[in-house]
């Protein structure tokens, strides 16, 4: 006889109180319900109620072993809950929190054709560049770019992008190009200025070595379009991501300031609570992400 089936009919009886209502409970009979509990009993060689004519009371051995069979119909109970959340199609309202720079220059562009592929999933973007706290500001999914810190979130690596310095023709023709690191302090130089962290570049150096630069600014503003439109109106050097400064480079308005450099190169993740299964919603962003960037490498962009 099925263990499962045994045990959820004596869990079911002790729930309920009787066999009786445990039948009804169940949609079978109170004999098949009696006879599973019997079976249930004999495998284990304990008494696990105590029958009277009234009613009916779980032994201790028998509140002990429904406590664990209990725990165990729960699970059984969730993984099928799973299965079929998982084959579900995606749906409802889906929170997303993206960096301000590549959500409006990458995402926003390709979300037309997510939504019309999942017509019942709606898309509630956000645009921020500081760190977002995904429970607790209650978030689905976050792209964040850089080292994964946060050990309590699930990340797939979505595509990558490099870092470069990068400056107008013009204002190199004016200002000179820088030879080494040293050098830029005595540029002028455009910040990112939503954190403290953000006036600080951390370049690499030829020798490996990282290098962190810090200058007066020259210009800062908290977005990274902003910063570009900047540098291409030759107001200093700017330190951004390819997916920012690609187009303008192949355009010829910025170049790379000092090619000889190792490329600092940033991978982008999409972040998400842990849990038991992904939501199907979440999911399909996802995979969708990985679909329209996962060819993007570093320069590539």
């Amino acid at each position: 006889m099925d263990r499962l089936t045994e045990m959820e009919a004596f869990a079911t009886v002790v729930d309920q109180g009787g066999f009786t209502d445990a039948a009804r409970k169940l949609g079978i009979s109170k004999s098949a319900v009696s006879k599973h509990v019997s079976a249930l009993e004999a495998r284990l060689g304990a008494r696990l109620l105590n029958r009277t004519t009234r009613r009916v009371i779980p032994t201790d051995i028998g509140l002990a072993y429904y406590d664990r069979a209990r725990r165990v119909l729960n699970d059984a109970g969730e993984a099928d809950s799973l299965v079929t959340a998982m084959q579900s199609a995606p749906s409802g309202i889906l929170r997303i929190a993206v960096p301000t720079d590549f959500g409006a220059t990458h995402l926003s562009p390709v979300l037309g054709e997510f939504l019309n592929r999942y017509p019942d999933v709606s898309v509630n973007m956000v645009l921020k560049n500081r760190f977002i706290e995904l429970i607790s500001e209650g978030f689905d999914l976050a792209i964040r770019m850089g080292e994964m810190d946060d050990s309590s979130l699930r990340a797939r690596k979505i595509c990558e992008a490099s870092q470069r310095l990068i400056a107008a023709p013009g204002y190199l023709a004016k200002h000179g190009r820088p030879a080494r690191i040293d050098d830029l302090n005595t540029h002028r130089l455009l910040y990112y200025s939503h954190n403290a962290a953000s006036s600080v570049w951390k370049i690499t150096a030829p020798s490996g070595e990282v290098r962190q630069v810090r200058s007066s600014t020259w210009f800062s503003v908290n977005d990274g379009q902003s910063l570009l439109n900047a540098a291409i109106n030759g107001l200093g050097i700017a330190y951004l991501p390819s997916f920012l400064y690609a187009n303008a480079m192949k355009s010829g308005l910025v170049e790379d300031v000092m090619p000889e450099l190792p490329q600092d190169v940033q991978s982008l993740y999409a972040v998400y609570p842990s849990g038991r299964y992904t939501q199907p919603k979440v999911r399909a962003l996802i995979d969708f992400l990985v679909e329209k960037f996962g060819h993007r490498m570093a320069d590539s962009w």
